[in-house]
């Protein structure tokens, strides 16, 4: 299997200032996180908007993305599957690429048992073609996982590991990193990666290295080859950023910075969503700035 350690980027979808798909704009943005030291791309994560996507944009997105990571030979993972176990079957076992992992959400919504979680989550590792990635955001979920759950999906055949975005460290994290299994922990918490990986995690997948990738992959690497001096200092240059990307509905703010730095063509979100306040798009590029002037 591809290794999963390091920084995966989920990507944004850029729009134009008419709201259409910017293909081209995409597929640069690609490039230039993996040229500034990421691992590899995340599509169609949250960060995407791919509720406000058409199919048919869907499609394009991940043809784009699978297009630039076959051309780097860098590792690809790819979202799919929901609140529904039949349809999230359908959706993984109809991904019309090869990935190197496939990150499934934990059912959202309708609050099933941890045991309910379980048998969704084996259905779907048994049917996949790539191996699974467990995204456990309870958050956004409203389904908390415990300690021993998350131990036992990391016991699951064909369950790679987790992006573990829990809002902080807390003592389903500590239980999960103290456990003997071989399952990769990726932090989806962008204040909080740097904790974990210092707990052991492998690794990321964090919106904001749309705007620092350079930045967090470095901290990964300082984890990794355990110069912790240098991680901490690392760490605490990038919370006030990780903090300025958030303070507005993602990825709201990090299109802003983006297009004020003139790497896409607009700011541009789909409703629900609203774009950016100029106050949070200031305070993100201020936050921005001073993490890339305090490289260490």
């Amino acid at each position: 299997m591809t290794s999963l350690h390091g920084l995966f980027v989920p990507l944004i979808t850029p729009f134009t200032a008419d709201g259409a798909l910017d293909p081209a704009a995409l597929e640069r943005h690609a490039n230039a996180v993996l040229d500034a030291g990421a691992t590899g791309l995340v599509a169609l994560g949250t960060t995407a908007e791919p509720s406000a996507l058409t199919p048919i944009e869907r499609a394009r997105v991940l043809d784009i993305c699978a297009r630039v990571s076959t051309e780097r030979n860098t590792p690809l993972i790819a979202c799919a599957g929901g609140n529904a176990t039949a349809e999230s079957v359908d959706a993984i076992t109809s991904l019309p690429h090869p990935v190197a992992a496939i990150l499934a959400v934990v059912p959202y919504y309708v609050r099933p048992s941890e045991e309910g979680v379980i048998a969704h989550f084996t259905q779907l590792a048994a049917a996949s073609p790539a191996p699974l990635i467990v995204y456990d955001v309870p958050y956004r979920t409203a389904c908390p996982l415990s300690g021993s759950t998350l131990i036992r999906l990391a016991n699951t055949p064909n369950i790679a590991g987790f992006k573990h975005a829990v809002g902080g460290i807390c003592t389903a994290t500590v239980e999960l990193m103290a456990a003997d299994t071989q399952a990769t922990v990726l932090s989806g918490d962008d204040r909080f990666a740097s904790a974990l990986l210092a707990l052991g995690g492998h690794g990321a997948i964090l919106a904001a290295a749309n705007i620092a990738p350079r930045e967090y992959a470095d901290l990964i690497e300082a984890w990794r080859t355990g110069d912790i001096t240098r991680a901490r200092a690392i760490g605490n240059s990038l919370d006030r950023l990780g903090t300025a990307l958030f303070a507005e509905p993602n990825p709201t703010v990090i299109k802003a910075v983006l297009a004020e730095r003139g790497e896409i063509a607009s700011p541009a979100v789909r409703l629900p969503l609203l774009p950016a306040s100029s106050v949070a798009t200031r305070a993100a590029l201020l936050a921005s700035e001073a993490a890339a002037s305090t490289r260490v």
